[in-house]
C-alpha cells in the first residue's frame, strides 16, 4: 500500500469501506414490475393459425437465402477483379529496396566484468596495481586539552599518523616521483611509502619519501623517493602509470578505483562516471576551503583512497581520488580530480628541488600583514581566492619587490597558495636572503591583473625592526 500525506482514511467514507469498479452498467429495466420493457399500453391483436404462419416463415427464409447467395457471388467477382488490377499495377512499379540490417557486434567477454574494449577489471588491475603506493604520514597536530583550567587548557602538540595513496608518475636520474593529494602529505614530519608490489612480501618495508612540491589550491602534491633506497627487485616490478585524457570522459563510462582504503593496503572498487564538472567545496585541516570542479563516481572512495587512481577501461589514470560525500542518507557519491586539469601543475612540481626544513631562526619573511580571501569572500566581493595584503612592512621583502596593499598573493615559488597557513608552510623551507618568485593579482582600473615579481626574503629581525 502507498500512502501520500495524511489523506482521508476508509472510515471517513459515508457509504462503504471498499470500492470496486465493476465495469459499465447498462440498465435494461425502466419502470417497475416484470422486468419487460414497458412503455405505455400495448394493444391486443387476434391470434393467427399455426400452419399459415409456418408457410410464411419458410417463404421468407427461401427469399433471404437466394438474395444472400447472389450478393456473396457478386462480391467475390468484384473483389477478384480488383485484386488482379492491383497486382498488375504493382508489377509495373520498380521493386522496393529493403535495407539490410547491420549485424550485431557481439562484445568480447574475457572472464570478468564485460567492457567495450574487451578488457576485464582483473586485467586492468594486474597492469596498473604496480603503479600504486601506500603513503603513511606522521605529523604533529595541536589538540585541545581536556582540562578546563589554568595552563592545562592550552593546546597540546601530539604526534598523529594518517594514511593515503600515491601514483607513480615518473622518475629522474635520482628519484622516483609519486603524485598524491596535498592533504595526504600536509604537515608531514615523517613520510614513508610502501610499494604495492611489496605488499605481502616477507621482510618488505616502507621507504622514506620527501615532499618535492605541492599546490594547496588544487589539492595535489608530488613526493620523491631516492632510487638508491629502493631494493633492485622492487624497482624492477614498479610501473609508471599511463596518464589519460579526462576531458574526453562521458557520463556512464565504467571506471576502476584503486587505493589504500582504511590503511589496510591496496583495494579495488568499480563503478561509473556519475557526473562531470561537479563544483565541490572541501575544507582543509587548517580551515581553508577549496572549490574545485571534480569528477563524480559511484565507485567506492573511502578514507585512505585519497591520492589513488581513478582508471578508465584502458587502464589510464583519468582522475586522482580525493573525497566522498559522507552521510547516512547518501551512498555512492565519490569525487576525483580530473587529471587533465592538474597535469601541467604536476609537471611543474616534478621539476622542483626538494628542500629540507630550515632552522626557525633562519626562516625568511615577506613582511606582510594579510587576510585570507576564501571562496565565500571571493564570490561575495568578486575577488580572486588567495592572500589579501592588508599592509606591507616598509623596507622589507614585499615592499622592495613592489607589492602593495590590496594585492592578492596566489603563488609562491610556482606553487599555488590560498591561505596564510599554506604560505607559512612553504616558507619553512626558505631561508632569509633567498630570492623567490611570487605571483599576485593586482587591481588596476577595476580589474585584477596577474603579476609575477622576484622577492628577496627578509629575516625575522629585519621585519620586527621595521614594524
Amino acid at each position: 500500500m502507498y500512502e501520500y500525506g495524511s489523506g482521508s482514511s476508509d472510515s471517513d467514507k459515508s457509504s462503504s469501506s471498499e470500492y470496486r469498479y465493476s465495469g459499465p452498467f447498462y440498465q435494461d429495466n425502466i419502470g417497475s414490475g416484470t422486468g419487460h420493457r414497458t412503455i405505455g399500453e400495448v394493444p391486443v391483436k387476434k391470434k393467427k393459425s399455426f400452419p399459415r404462419l409456418m408457410m410464411k416463415v419458410v417463404c421468407v427464409a427461401l427469399v433471404f437465402g437466394i438474395v444472400a447467395s447472389v450478393a456473396f457471388q457478386a462480391t467475390n467477382y468484384v473483389g477478384g477483379k480488383l485484386r488482379e488490377e492491383d497486382a498488375a499495377a504493382v508489377a509495373q512499379e520498380e521493386p522496393s529496396v529493403v535495407p539490410e540490417l547491420e549485424k550485431t557486434v557481439e562484445p568480447q567477454i574475457t572472464g570478468g566484468i564485460q567492457t567495450p574494449t574487451g578488457r576485464d577489471v582483473t586485467t586492468i588491475v594486474q597492469d596498473c596495481m604496480p603503479s600504486l603506493v601506500a603513503i603513511t604520514n606522521v605529523s604533529i597536530r595541536e589538540v585541545e586539552s581536556f582540562w578546563g583550567f589554568g595552563w592545562y587548557n592550552m593546546p597540546q602538540q601530539r604526534e598523529q599518523t594518517s594514511t593515503g595513496t600515491g601514483i607513480v608518475i615518473g622518475q629522474n636520474e635520482t628519484e622516483l616521483l609519486i603524485v598524491t593529494n596535498n592533504h595526504v602529505i600536509a604537515g608531514a614530519t615523517n613520510l614513508t611509502v610502501l610499494f604495492s608490489v611489496d605488499e605481502g612480501k616477507d621482510g618488505a618495508s616502507a621507504v622514506e619519501a620527501q615532499i618535492k612540491g605541492t599546490d594547496a589550491s588544487k589539492d595535489v602534491g608530488v613526493i620523491a623517493v631516492p632510487l638508491k633506497d629502493i631494493p633492485a627487485e622492487t624497482l624492477s616490478e614498479i610501473k609508471v602509470a599511463t596518464i589519460g585524457d579526462s576531458s574526453e570522459l562521458k557520463v556512464g563510462e565504467q571506471v576502476v578505483a584503486i587505493g589504500n582504503a582504511l590503511g589496510y593496503g591496496q583495494s579495488v572498487t568499480t563503478g561509473i562516471i556519475s557526473a562531470l564538472n561537479r563544483e565541490v567545496t572541501l575544507q582543509n585541516d587548517d580551515g581553508s576551503l577549496l572549490n574545485n570542479s571534480l569528477i563524480q563516481t559511484d565507485a567506492a572512495i573511502n578514507p585512505g583512497n585519497s591520492g589513488g587512481a581513478l582508471l578508465n577501461m584502458e587502464g589510464e589514470v583519468i582522475g586522482i581520488n580525493e573525497a566522498k560525500f559522507s552521510s547516512e542518507y547518501v551512498e555512492g557519491v565519490g569525487y576525483a580530480i580530473p587529471i587533465s586539469d592538474v597535469e601541467g601543475i604536476i609537471g611543474d612540481l616534478k621539476t622542483m628541488t626538494i628542500r629540507p626544513e630550515v632552522d626557525a631562526d633562519k626562516i625568511g619573511y615577506l613582511g606582510i600583514n594579510c587576510q585570507d580571501v576564501t571562496e565565500e569572500i571571493s564570490k561575495q566581493y568578486d575577488m580572486p581566492v588567495g592572500i589579501y595584503l592588508k599592509s606591507v612592512v616598509s623596507g622589507c621583502a614585499a615592499d622592495k619587490a613592489g607589492l602593495k596593499k590590496g594585492d592578492i598573493l596566489t603563488r609562491f615559488d610556482g606553487i599555488g597558495v590560498s591561505s596564510y597557513d599554506s604560505l607559512r608552510e612553504r616558507l619553512q623551507y626558505y631561508e632569509a636572503g633567498e630570492s623567490v618568485e611570487v605571483t599576485v593579482m593586482s587591481s588596476e582600473n577595476g580589474e585584477y591583473v596577474e603579476k609575477t615579481v622576484t622577492v628577496t626574503l627578509s629575516s625575522k629581525e629585519e621585519v620586527e625592526a621595521a614594524s
